[in-house]
């Protein structure tokens, strides 16, 4: 199978960044210390042409070591949890070849990429084993941000992640608004394991099968990259920049580094227009985040990046532990001399709002367990019908007790009012956690690509179930 195809996204204007005063020195990574957190290898390029990546991305069925000592049967992406990391830049020609020498097959989804439907990784378009798809197609002016790829098969994606197949995706812009900084990537997720190290998921009717469906999987070992608990290290004064991709199943993370404000800069859809000081983030199944974390704290002492308490279960399946906070990373400061921060720009860049005056549908989504509008998937029915070029309001009413993250397929969306509470600004999404009975509107304009697309509930194991519908985009 051969998909070409042609990213379109909007191109936004960039804002200079102010420099540093010479008498500081510049911001940078810390001199003196290693980080023990190590970012996922980037896919090599095997392309010798000019803005041209073109890389192999193989699953396969392996034993690696997961929890530290213990070695756990997995799925693998070239060899490793998580796999390896696809980066691009904006303009790049992107050729993919994806491998399936798993024993079922799979799809690999290219998780909040706008691109023709055949080549969006859904159950529509399976890989049995042994075959090999291959995917084609530029990433242009507009598109960068964090993203990343997951399998999508029909009811076997929350097995198919749990046994270790995920990983992220960057595309850089050809010219990025913020100033340069250290980076890093952490990918967030959970597992839980059998003492022979085996990934225990439960036998289907089991009491635990029934309490996973209720609030989807949860394992009590949290990773960051595949590491458990690993530094990080920061110099005093220096403002970095991490991208955060939440992995699991389920697990709702409320991010917080105690004594620290941090700068909200970017969600699903890449940079904000501004940066956003916050205490804390929340960051439901499947969004991504860029966040500034300033260097407040002083020379040689140490924090942990948490997750705080978060409820979004139904009361009689809420786990025992809900409520207590979970280290997720040390952040340990180096001794070396403190540094200037770097200066944000006040716009990082222009985002203009949707306009709702264009708005011809406005459709209600009712979220249940299990059940969207009171229907579970059928790969052979059309939920929903659009018209391509159109723009749409979706409402999302939540009318049980616990959260549903909810993610569209192929097009980005822009949150318009929580309860009627408008949002603060605009920014591009493609999945939006909805609060137990809560609403949620956004709006969305579906451009470029007609077609299949799926929209469902990221709770992996709600998906499985067949928490999901089909929209089709058609011509006029």
């Amino acid at each position: 199978m051969v998909i070409r195809v042609a990213l379109a996204l909007a191109l936004f204007a960039l804002v200079p960044v102010p420099e540093a005063p010479s008498a500081w020195p510049a911001s940078a990574p810390p001199a003196s210390a290693a980080d023990s957190l190590v970012a996922p290898p980037i896919l090599p390029n095997r392309s010798r042409e000019p803005r041209t990546v073109e890389v192999t991305l193989t699953a396969t069925a392996s034993t690696v070591e997961l929890v530290p000592g213990v070695r756990s049967d997995a799925f693998v992406y070239n060899g490793r949890v998580p796999g390896p990391t696809l980066e691009v830049r904006e303009g790049d020609r992107l050729i993919i070849h994806v491998r399936n020498e798993l024993p079922e097959e799979t799809t690999v989804h290219w998780h909040g990429l706008h691109l023709p439907w055949q080549a969006d990784g859904s159950p529509f378009y399976p890989i049995a084993p042994g075959e090999q798809a291959d995917f084609d197609f530029v990433l242009p002016e507009g598109s960068a941000g964090t993203y990343w790829y997951h399998p999508h098969p029909h009811h076997r994606t929350a097995f198919q992640v749990a046994k270790g197949l995920y990983g992220a995706l960057i595309v850089r812009a050809a010219h990025d608004p913020l100033p340069a900084m250290t980076e890093k990537l952490l990918i967030l997720s959970d597992n839980r394991f059998l003492p022979d190290g085996s990934i225990q998921i439960p036998d289907a009717g089991s009491l635990e099968a029934r309490i996973d469906f209720e609030n989807g999987r949860e394992g009590d070992v949290l990773f960051v990259n595949g590491q458990v608990m690993p530094t990080v290290h920061i110099r005093s004064g220096e403002v970095q920049r991490w991208r955060i991709v939440n992995a699991s199943a389920a697990r709702v993370y409320r991010l917080a580094i105690p004594g620290h404000e941090l700068l909200h800069v970017g969600s699903d859809g890449g940079l904000f227009g501004q940066a956003l000081p916050v205490d804390e983030i929340v960051v439901s199944a499947s969004e991504r985040v860029e966040v500034l974390v300033r260097g407040t704290g002083d020379p040689g002492t140490r924090v942990a990046l948490q997750t705080l308490p978060y409820d979004r279960y139904i009361p009689q399946t809420r786990p025992p532990d809900w409520d207590e906070p979970r280290d997720l990373v040390t952040l340990e400061y180096t001794g070396d001399p403190a540094v200037r921060p770097v200066e944000i720009p006040k716009v990082i860049r222009p985002i203009e709002p949707l306009d709702s005056d264009e708005v011809t549908v406005t459709r209600v989504m009712s979220l249940t367990q299990g059940f969207i509008n009171g229907r579970t998937m059928d790969m052979g029915r059309v939920d929903e019908v659009a018209t391509l070029g159109t723009t749409e309001i979706w409402q999302i009413e939540n009318l049980v007790g616990m959260d549903h993250p909810f993610h569209l397929h192929g097009f980005s969306f822009q949150v318009i009012d929580r309860n009627g509470v408008p949002e603060p600004f605009p920014k591009w999404e493609d999945t939006v956690n909805v609060p137990k009975h809560e609403t949620v509107r956004f709006i969305v304009k579906f451009e470029d690509y007609p077609g299949k697309w799926m929209y469902h509930c990221h709770i992996l194991d709600h998906e499985n179930f067949g928490m999901m519908g089909v929209l089709e985009v058609r011509k006029p």
